[in-house]
């Protein structure tokens, strides 16, 4: 299975996963163009992509869908809130309602040979989702948007050999940055966004000796830099009651307007 982010952080998201004979997009969020360049890169096209994945109706993971759509008919598939937003939003023009598949939390379904496991999250969206993936007996899962986790989110991403985790702001940075206080405490609250400790302490519990693969993603323009999330995670992981540290496993920060490695597992 492979994962590679085209597009990650608060301006723009869109992960590609797939296998040989499956290819998933996870959101739409930057334009039709530079999806179809990022698919490009890995030597495919819209012809090859045999369904979108929503998370949620935020602009940052919904923008590019509708142009999408009008070059391709691809089934869309999202939770009932999310489709209920998606048919409201203008600036998507029109559906065709053959397209929309909706999905639940925690029930899975089969896309050719991949498995998806929809998980619940908390952000500020209708009904927003990460996703797990599987393949034979290997799992990847996208996980951004989420103010906070809990039991539930642990025990959902055990398991993993791969990956895209959010980490969006450092906490200082948005404490003292140029947003209102009314942002910062959206952001900051437990359906908003995790922070790059928050980030590192969910992967000090989840990791496991066969994990081959850690992706750092949606990081905020304005509140977040690479370089911090990176080692502000890798020091979480090491401090944590584990028997792992930072250096243990390849860890990488998607970026907004660059596509990430291709990580395969």
């Amino acid at each position: 299975m492979r994962l590679c982010s085209i597009a990650s952080g608060s301006s723009g998201n869109c992960i590609y996963v797939g296998t040989d004979t499956t290819h998933l997009l996870i959101d739409a969020g930057i334009s039709g163009k530079r999806i179809e360049e990022g698919l490009g890169r890995l030597e495919l096209s819209l012809r090859d992509i045999d369904a979108i994945l929503i998370t949620h109706e935020h602009a940052d993971h919904v923008n590019g869908l509708g142009v999408l759509l009008r070059k391709r008919e691809i089934p869309v598939y999202a939770t009932r809130g999310t489709i209920r937003r998606l048919k409201e939003m203008r600036s998507l023009g029109s559906i065709p309602e053959e397209l929309l598949w909706e999905i639940k939390e925690e029930e899975r379904f089969i896309i050719k040979d991949i498995t998806v496991a929809p998980m619940q999250i908390s952000h500020d969206a209708a009904q927003p989702v990460a996703y797990r993936f599987r393949h034979d007996k290997r799992r990847v899962g996208v996980v951004t948007d989420l103010g906070t986790y809990t039991d539930y989110t642990i025990e959902s991403l055990k398991g993993l050999d791969a990956v895209l985790l959010e980490a969006n702001h450092d906490v200082r940075m948005l404490e003292t940055g140029p947003y209102p206080y009314y942002l910062k405490r959206r952001i900051s609250g437990e359906r908003g966004h995790l922070s790059n400790e928050l980030s590192g302490r969910l992967l000090s519990r989840i990791l496991n000796a066969g994990m081959q693969a850690v992706v750092l993603g949606h990081l905020s323009k304005e509140n977040n830099l690479a370089e911090l999330a990176y080692e502000t995670v890798r020091v979480e992981i090491t401090m944590a009651e584990n028997e792992f540290k930072g250096t243990d496993f390849p860890i990488m920060v998607a970026k907004r307007d660059e596509m990430s490695e291709v990580v395969c597992v």
